[in-house]
């Protein structure tokens, strides 16, 4: 099989056409988004070039030191992003520090999991392997996270009043706002579940299709999603379910009142 193309820098530029075709249909369409496709598409260059030149640096060195600050810059901006997501977010240092702690408690975990059991690597903290997953783990994660607490704070906010009817009737915290809890939980979870149904017959993922690309055989990117996808489920959900119990602990207190004055502002 022959090596993958080399991609130029013109291929690139003749590739961002369609983000100006998007912008342009937001434009005729008056849908107010043109300059926010802009922005993230510029983001995403940048980003993804300091992130080349950073692995470039990563791979000479092999270093845990050096691996181990990248995965928690990592997990720092995707914390803020978590934050940023938030139509109403929790007030203090709640509002960054439940979505960073809950990227710890799951995807880190996963991955240094997967790190030193399946995939084996040698060394196991070799960024060739440690950084690709735990960036593709961190990326679905953090966005279910982001709509488990979303979910968590509209669902009180929509159902304040019964779940304050059930308190003062007795029930506690927990009874009172399971409802609430498990649809949060159904919310941050179904993007994974829809992922895991339409892939391989709707969609093929980028990680499988680059390996396909690079020469990988078919059955061996097969395997390799296969795995990543099981990885991915588990990160989401432990840090999904962390971060809805986490939030719903902060919305009440030991009195078994809720405190919606926790909240911080909304966004106008």
């Amino acid at each position: 099989m022959s090596d993958y193309v080399t991609l130029s820098y013109g291929d690139l530029a003749l590739g961002s056409v369609f983000i100006f075709v998007n912008a342009a249909l937001s434009l005729a369409l008056e849908l107010g988004i043109h300059n926010r496709i802009l922005i993230a598409a510029a983001r995403m260059v940048v980003q993804l070039a300091i992130m080349g030149l950073v692995l470039t640096a990563l791979f000479a060195v092999v270093s845990p030191l050096w691996t181990s600050v990248a995965a928690i810059g990592m997990v720092l901006f995707a914390g803020r992003e978590i934050a940023a997501r938030q139509d109403r977010p929790l007030g203090g240092l709640w509002s960054y520090g439940l979505g960073t702690v809950c990227m710890m408690v799951g995807p880190m975990v996963v991955t240094i999991f997967a790190l030193t059991t399946v995939l084996r690597s040698d060394p196991w903290y070799d960024p060739r392997y440690a950084v690709p997953v735990l960036g593709m783990i961190l990326g679905n994660a953090m966005t279910g996270i982001a709509l488990g607490i979303s979910g968590l704070v509209s669902g009180l906010t929509e159902r304040r009043a019964a779940v304050e009817a059930q308190l003062m009737l007795g029930a506690t915290r927990r009874t009172a706002m399971l409802p609430v809890i498990r649809q949060a939980l159904r919310n941050a979870l179904m993007p994974i579940i829809n992922s895991m149904s339409a892939i391989g017959v709707v969609s093929l993922p980028g990680m499988m299709t680059g390996q396909i690309l690079g020469g990988v055989t078919p059955v061996e990117a097969v395997k390799y999603q296969i795995l990543i996808m099981f990885l991915i489920a588990g990160g989401t959900g432990i840090g999904a379910v962390a971060a809805v119990m986490g939030a719903a602990y902060r919305l009440s207190d030991g009195r078994h009142r809720l405190r919606l004055d926790r909240l911080g502002p909304g966004k106008a």
